[in-house]
């Protein structure tokens, strides 16, 4: 089973890109961030039209997360719990009812810059939020995959330029703390255990030649727990889709989980 993640930076924007490398790539799940719209505006028919059940969060011009699973999806969960007031689309989460069944989750989590403002704090209450809920999830002990655009960059090898993020709200200590506490949950970064290449990049911002420049850097991730990491056959970053036409700023990651 090919489960892949994608910030596709506005669905609609970019339609013909996603169904272009859907048709291309055949994710058997493929967990997808930053709509950027609201789940009636969701093209949900050219989606199902390709074979896949969709599930969304949307949000009105900003956030959004979806899953699509060419297998039933069952148990949908839409929003992180632990704080009722937060209005924010980030969060969706699933069963795959195959003949072994993966629970898999969509997450777009907080940019948080500017650092030392309220954003850069709702960013690390909300990794204490999904942190507190993984930890949940792993007394499952199900095959659990947790995907998405973390918006942290986890060491000084996954940027071009470590000192040019220095500041950033995506390098600081605390962002890459939290993420490594997620991890010693029990989690394996999928990247690590299919032995990517270092300078293996999701993310190009559209501005200063990043891309042409190769100016990237690591931030979508999956994180597997041990019952999906015995299940993993192998990871494969789509750098490749940010050469296509209308590309969003980051690339497809996909995994394969023996099914």
């Amino acid at each position: 089973m090919r489960i892949a993640t994608w910030n596709v930076n506005s669905v609609n924007a970019r339609l013909p890109t996603v169904l272009a490398w859907v048709e291309m790539a055949g994710p058997d799940v493929l967990c997808l961030q930053e709509l950027k719209c609201v789940d009636e505006k969701f093209p949900r028919e050219a989606l199902e039209n390709l074979g896949y059940n969709v599930e969304t969060h949307g949000q009105k011009t900003y956030n959004g997360v979806a899953m699509l699973s060419r297998f039933p999806l069952s148990d949908v969960r839409r929003g992180l719990p632990g704080d009722p007031g937060d209005d924010q689309a980030r969060y969706i989460e699933a069963v795959v009812e195959t003949s072994r069944p993966v629970r898999v989750a969509s997450i777009y989590l907080p940019n948080g810059n500017p650092v030392g403002t309220g954003k850069f704090s709702y960013k690390l209450a909300w990794f204490d939020r999904l942190q507190a809920h993984a930890r949940e999830l792993q007394q499952l002990e199900e095959a659990l995959l947790l995907c998405g655009d973390y918006n942290v960059i986890p060491e000084p090898v996954d940027t071009h330029d470590p000192v040019a993020w220095k500041d950033d709200a995506l390098f600081q200590p605390e962002s890459r703390a939290a993420f490594r506490a997620l991890k010693w949950l029990g989690f394996s970064d999928a990247h690590d255990v299919g032995g990517e290449a270092p300078g293996t990049y999701t993310f190009w911002d559209y501005q200063a030649g990043a891309w042409p420049r190769n100016h990237g850097i690591r931030i979508d991730h999956v994180l597997m727990s041990a019952q999906a990491a015995d299940r993993f056959g192998g990871i494969q970053t789509h750098r490749n889709a940010r050469d296509m036409d209308k590309p969003s700023d980051h690339v497809p990651v996909m995994v394969e989980i023996a099914d």
